[in-house]
């Protein structure tokens, strides 16, 4: 397969947010012939035809497998090993099998344990993208625009298959990198996965405090910016939280050793503490975070 931007048919297991934007991206760019669908909701993936995200929705995935020449697994983690048991021996040979998974090495191993040798045409993705909405009415063509998308590719994956796999997702709009897969949980981890935590924790905190409707009315920007993920997908969060386990409770032991110590400053009344701390963490994200 070389020439690398041919694409007849792409399979989307899983139209929702993510799922659905992707054929609409696809779509829009000319990627492909036909899009094929297939969801554990019948009805997201009758949605998804009648908005026309997907061409027609496939009985299973077997028969997804078989027509389609890249598949895209966009669904929780937590569900994408029985879903790649489902696609065992109807993979054609010169496919791409990918996913959107927030966690990389999770769906590597999930991976070996189905197919044992890997597929060829195997890349792991993730795409940096997404709002706290879901499901295939929140989905949008231009969703990957100038974001970032991470490719994972291992040492069984054909070249063809990488290049193949970064083109399609450089003509939706996206930049896309490679890196270890190790390496981009401990990134995500970070960046990502803590920042969920943080908001879910904080909502329900506030949630369980007696005054709470009070609180959530006086709630400010700030307040609704800092909480907005935690309106989204708690299945898909819960997975990630469980899939990328070590390095998140690596992150989050090293942030509450960060409270902890503002909390001490705050009791000794430490305000030149303090001021550093904010001081230092003002500049960070003035440097390296853009608005």
């Amino acid at each position: 397969m070389s020439d690398t931007h041919s694409i007849d048919c792409i399979g989307i297991v899983g139209v929702g947010l993510i799922g659905g934007s992707v054929a609409r991206a696809a779509r829009a760019a000319g990627m492909c012939r036909a899009i094929i669908g297939w969801d554990a909701s019948e009805a997201a993936c009758l949605r998804a035809v009648e908005l026309g995200v997907i061409d027609r929705a496939a009985a299973d995935l077997a028969a997804l497998a078989r027509d389609c020449d890249v598949i895209v697994l966009a669904t929780p983690l937590g569900v994408m090993e029985d879903l790649m048991r489902q696609l065992v021996g109807a993979i054609r040979p010169d496919a791409i099998l990918t996913d959107v998974g927030s966690a990389k090495r999770s769906v590597i191993e999930a991976a070996r344990r189905v197919f044992g040798d890997l597929p060829v045409g195997f890349v792991p993705a993730h795409p940096i993208a997404g709002t706290e909405r879901s499901g295939v009415e929140a989905s949008f063509a231009s969703l990957f625009q100038r974001r970032c998308v991470i490719l994972t590719p291992l040492s069984t994956t054909a070249p063809w298959a990488t290049a193949k796999t970064r083109a399609l997702w450089e003509a939706m709009g996206a930049e896309v990198v490679e890196m270890d897969a190790a390496h981009h949980d401990e990134v995500l981890a970070a960046t990502s996965h803590l920042p969920h935590v943080l908001a879910y924790a904080l909502v329900d905190t506030l949630a369980q405090m007696n005054e709470h409707s009070e609180i959530f009315r006086y709630a400010a920007g700030g307040f609704r910016d800092f909480t907005r993920i935690a309106s989204s997908d708690p299945i898909m969060w819960r997975d990630i939280c469980l899939a990328n386990g070590e390095a998140v409770l690596s992150v989050l032991e090293r942030y509450q050793q960060e409270l902890a110590a503002v909390a001490q400053a705050v009791q000794r009344g430490d305000g030149a503490a303090i001021e550093q701390l904010f001081r230092r963490a003002k500049n960070a994200r003035d440097s390296h975070v853009i608005a």
